[in-house]
């Protein structure tokens, strides 16, 4: 009996341990929040990512500095420029390091530390460029830049300039480096980076810095986490861990900061906010603009992609085996990677593999799409034409072959004509897969539908209301294509036709 009383006080008392030590825990990890920061990883040297496939750079550096100042933890959430202060306002991160620069627009969608690094924009063009030294040269000039940044913001205010926005700064330097644009105007530090340390060669930057810019680290508006990051700031600023940082990124010491991006006595003026009725009423005429360019580029792209697929669907039944395995590698390339793959491989990867073996060549944003879009399609719509011919009755062809009719003349007047009738489902189906994957075309800055959308959020951070009436822009656009095509198989259809006829004739 006493041996059995010790083993439940044993018990008991491994109980309360684990209890306390559970409670304990919970208690420090209250005393420490973990916070999650919202970081764009291609953006060097602020944010990017290493070999090994975990995030580094200055800014990377620098938020764990201040969460350890500060007593907070990070973790880190991979989110695109554009989307960062839009994930702010919903809540899904609880801050974010950008190389975000500090204006007052956005100081009235998220609340901004202070300061933290002093930068500016420059011009990048290529070597042997003149007469660019200045923001006045690229008057009519072609501009690349990355969404949301000020420097599109700049670019966009230059009279006469063409502006291709990407989601990406690499992505619009490598623009510039392929031809297709003259100048790029971008954030001074990671121009630099990147003509250092990338592929980048024969790009360089010109001229003054166009504008004196101070980085803050945003976070939602009133975030009871602002105090707890803007104290490990001067921390770090204080005890000479951000000079640390500073000099291992950038081998320099650090400029004097000031303690706001506004000065003294200025704030961050407010602007009176729209309803989402104005939002949506203003921003109309632009997505309805964008919407056309979606139906054209979807239009052209399946009138080339039902040439091409038939071919190939027509080969995929040759009695030639190379023929007949030519087809097949290309459907199973084209439906096995992905459509946005094809769009960088085609854009950017044929341009720069051509210059690489000293062949001047560029290609057209539009052409490009095209090109990507028509390849894309032509591999299904070869499945569609192949699946169509093979469900005609043998007997269509045996009948057709005894009134004389060769195999061509068969397949042209007898076999296709019905099979048509039966692929009008999927065709319908892969025209409107088509009119909505347009939206990839938004990554090589053409600017159809999704792309007016964003760059309209980027410039008014009102990410529900916009992306809402995209979509239902994008759904009338698909609601009327599918009426459309359910008309052509009630006027392709002969039973319906004939019926049709009988009723006229008994009126």
């Amino acid at each position: 009996m006493v041996q059995f009383r010790a083993k439940r006080v044993l018990r008991s008392l491994l109980l309360g341990l684990v209890c306390f030590l559970l409670i304990s825990s919970a208690v420090k990890s209250q005393d420490k929040p973990v916070l999650t920061v919202a970081v764009e990883p291609v953006f060097p040297p602020f944010e990017f990512k290493a070999p090994n496939g975990d995030f580094q750079g200055f800014d990377v550096d620098l938020i764990r500095a201040v969460g350890q100042a500060g007593g907070f933890g990070v973790t880190f959430q991979s989110i695109p420029f554009d989307g960062i202060i839009p994930a702010l306002q919903a809540g899904t991160a609880d801050a974010a390091v950008a190389a975000m620069t500090i204006t007052q627009a956005r100081s009235q969608a998220v609340a901004f530390s202070q300061p933290y690094f002093k930068a500016g924009l420059a011009i990048a063009v290529r070597d042997g460029t003149t007469g660019i030294t200045k923001l006045d040269d690229l008057k009519g000039k072609a501009i690349a830049v990355q969404i949301g940044t000020t420097g599109a913001k700049t670019a966009s205010a230059v009279a006469g300039a063409k502006i291709r926005t990407f989601d990406a700064a690499v992505l619009a330097l490598q623009e510039l480096k392929n031809g297709n644009v003259d100048a790029v105007v971008n954030d001074s530090p990671v121009t630099l980076y990147a003509i250092k340390t990338g592929n980048l060669q024969g790009i360089r930057i010109v001229g003054q810095l166009l504008t004196e810019e101070f980085y803050g680290i945003p976070l939602p508006l009133n975030s009871p986490n602002l105090q707890r990051v803007n104290e490990g700031l001067k921390t770090i600023l204080q005890n000479g861990t951000y000079a640390q940082i500073y000099q291992k990124w950038f081998n320099a010491q650090p400029p004097q900061l000031p303690e706001s991006a506004f000065g003294t006595a200025q704030t961050a003026q407010q602007t009176p906010t729209l309803g989402s009725v104005s939002v949506i009423l203003n921003a109309l005429p632009t997505l309805l603009k964008g919407a056309l360019i979606t139906l054209q580029l979807a239009a052209v792209s399946v009138f080339f992609g039902l040439i091409g697929g038939s071919l190939i669907g027509i080969a995929r039944l040759s009695t030639l085996t190379p023929v007949r395995w030519a087809a097949r590698a290309y459907i199973d390339f084209f439906r096995g990677t992905p459509l946005l793959v094809q769009i960088f491989m085609i854009y950017f990867g044929f341009p720069a593999l051509l210059q690489a073996v000293g062949l001047n060549f560029t290609f057209n944003r539009f052409a490009a799409a095209i090109v990507a879009l028509s390849f894309n399609s032509a591999a299904y719509i070869a499945e569609i034409v192949r699946a169509g011919i093979q469900s005609i009755e043998v007997g269509q062809s045996e009948a057709a072959q005894s009134l004389g009719l060769d195999s061509v003349q068969t397949l042209r007047h007898v076999i296709f004509p019905q099979a048509l009738r039966r692929m009008l489902p999927p065709l319908g189906n892969e025209f409107i897969t088509l009119l909505k994957d347009t939206s990839l075309v938004a990554v090589i800055g053409f600017e159809e539908l999704f792309r007016e959308g964003q760059l309209i959020v980027a410039e008014n951070y009102r990410p529900f209301e916009l992306y809402a009436s995209v979509a239902l822009v994008y759904l009338a656009l698909t609601l009327l294509s599918s009426q459309g095509f359910s008309y052509l198989e009630r006027v392709m259809n002969p039973v319906k036709r004939s019926s049709s006829r009988t009723q006229r004739g008994s009126l």
